[in-house]
């Protein structure tokens, strides 16, 4: 079977154990490590059984994609944050500020971009200005150095920020739980539909307990980990973990339902996204 998912510890955490053969009864997987915006892009095309993707993509895929109900990133206080430099000095920066400054973000189909656009329709009077698509690592050096005003990070950017010299301007998973009290979806899973329900159920199944194997014995995971983390401080491979894998990884649950729907229903109404159709988050149930 094969899948991708990205080297970020909590994908290689998640998916130690059934990548490992460890899951009994699971698929073997043939694995592909790639970035969010890699594998955003394959679903578009129809590239690939089993995807990591943010959620933010959605709306896009599933006709043809299911999502899976585990192994994604859903949580609270993980949300992306706005950075930009200390120019006053004084640690801080206030929203207003970003009117009509330019802003460098890491996709604009990802489920931070979704929710630094709610935010900033919200909170910052008469919008922000250019927005400009950098890769993830480059965000931050950018806004150091004076190239964009701005910058949207995410994952493991949350903990180094400050070695940049940067401050946080605002946390878009803040806003998002202060206006809808619910999790913040970042990641999912989703597997070709044309697999059927039963081998689905399979597949959420082998997810389900390749994420608790891990809980059970965190040891096992570290050399898969540490081996994808590429220069990641393995202290701050931890904090990621502990942040981005919890029980929405294990189960969505009615609220991690309800925050997938949320966002996409927010972001169609703000024409971010095509509107999704009544029941296309719903997992296929065997016959």
């Amino acid at each position: 079977m094969d899948i991708a998912y990205s080297p970020c510890p909590n994908d290689t955490f998640v998916f130690d154990a059934w990548a490992h053969g460890r899951v009994p009864g699971a698929p073997p997987l043939d694995v592909t490590f790639a970035d969010i915006d890699i594998t955003n892009g394959m679903a578009e095309r129809g590239e690939g059984t089993v995807l990591k993707v943010s959620y933010a993509v959605l709306p896009w895929v599933l006709d043809e994609y299911a999502l899976l109900p585990c192994g994604g990133a859903l949580g609270r206080g993980c949300g992306p944050l706005v950075l930009t430099r200390d120019t006053a000095g004084g640690g801080t920066a206030k929203p207003e500020e970003l009117a009509g400054r330019t802003v460098a973000v890491p996709s604009e189909r990802s489920t931070a971009y979704l929710l630094f656009r709610l935010w900033a329709a919200d909170r910052v009077p008469g919008g922000v200005g250019e927005v400009v698509v950098l890769p993830f690592h480059e965000i931050m050096p950018a806004v150091r150095d004076g190239a964009v005003d701005a910058g949207l990070v995410i994952h493991e950017a949350r903990f180094t920020y400050q070695d940049y010299g940067l401050v946080k301007l605002a946390d878009m998973g803040e806003h998002w739980e202060e206006t809808t009290g619910l999790p913040i979806p970042l990641g999912a899973i989703v597997a070709k539909r044309s697999l059927g329900a039963e081998t689905l159920g399979r597949l959420a199944d082998a997810a389900r307990a390749s994420v608790r194997m891990a809980w059970d014995d965190p040891e096992a995971s570290r050399p898969y980990v540490r081996e994808h983390a590429q220069e990641m401080d393995p202290s701050v491979a931890d904090r990621h973990i502990g942040l981005y894998v919890n029980e929405f990884t294990a189960d969505l649950g009615p609220d991690g339902y309800a925050a997938v729907r949320g966002l996409l229903t927010r972001a169609a109404a703000e024409g971010l996204v095509p509107p999704i159709a009544p029941g296309a988050l719903d997992f296929p149930a065997a016959g």
